[in-house]
């Protein structure tokens, strides 16, 4: 199984305050994990050093691949581009912006501008030009934290679906347990201050679900790790 990126006793400081202390973490082709934490408690960055839009401050970063996607919090759509030309500004082929807008349902939307969009269907575009570029990694900084609950349910069926569709490698981080256990197959989680991995937990196909009692049980114990 080929390995996409390892970090190694990776930290990150902001002048003296220190962030993240010795997260190693190893990601393979084909996983889907997610990284959960308070918010505020470093998971932004860690994805941002992932995605090498940041350095970490020591420790050592190993990557075999640069063809990622990242799904940011917000849109960062460009309000006076039509939806395909905010895919075409990085995939450059027509036929494949199209291909990636009706996968999300919005390929009769192509001539819209983004304030005609609903929030829900910005993050369709979002997601959209994030595998337009066809990536082997895929990175999800709290794509659906702005939404209500019903839009957001349907997203992450919808995004989820088609993750393995196209079998894309992802790393969602967010503070939303129910988000966590939906998508991904391990959750790795983020507590203390500076902050570390202080547990992996494994989701079986029986607990995925944004509606499964299973849930409960998860969060406690991640609820409980983010408090000791």
């Amino acid at each position: 199984m080929k390995k996409l990126f390892e970090l190694k006793s990776v930290s990150k400081d902001f002048g003296k305050l220190r962030v993240l202390k010795n997260i190693n973490l190893t990601f393979y082709e084909g996983e889907s994990i997610a990284i959960v934490g308070k918010s505020g408690c470093g998971k932004t960055t860690l994805l941002r050093i992932i995605a090498s839009l940041d350095m970490p401050s020591s420790g050592e970063i190993k990557k075999s691949t640069n063809r990622i996607g990242y799904v940011f919090q917000e849109d960062r759509l460009i309000p006076w581009y039509t939806v395909l030309d905010n895919l075409l500004f990085v995939c450059n082929e027509k036929k494949t912006a199209l291909s990636a807008l009706k996968l999300v349902g919005l390929e009769s939307f192509h001539n819209y501008r983004p304030t005609k969009l609903s929030g829900g269907m910005k993050q369709r575009v979002n997601f959209a030009r994030a595998i337009s570029i066809k990536p082997e990694l895929l990175l999800l900084d709290e794509p659906f934290q702005s939404l209500d609950l019903l839009t957001k349910t349907k997203l992450i069926e919808d995004f989820s679906n088609i993750i393995k569709k196209l079998n894309i490698s992802t790393v969602l981080v967010t503070h939303d347990v129910r988000e966590a256990v939906s998508i991904a197959e391990k959750i790795y989680v983020l507590a203390g201050q500076p902050a570390t991995i202080v547990d992996e937990i494994k989701i079986e196909q029986s607990q995925k679900g944004m509606f499964n009692p299973g849930f409960i049980e998860i969060e406690k114990k991640i609820l409980k790790l983010q408090s000791s």
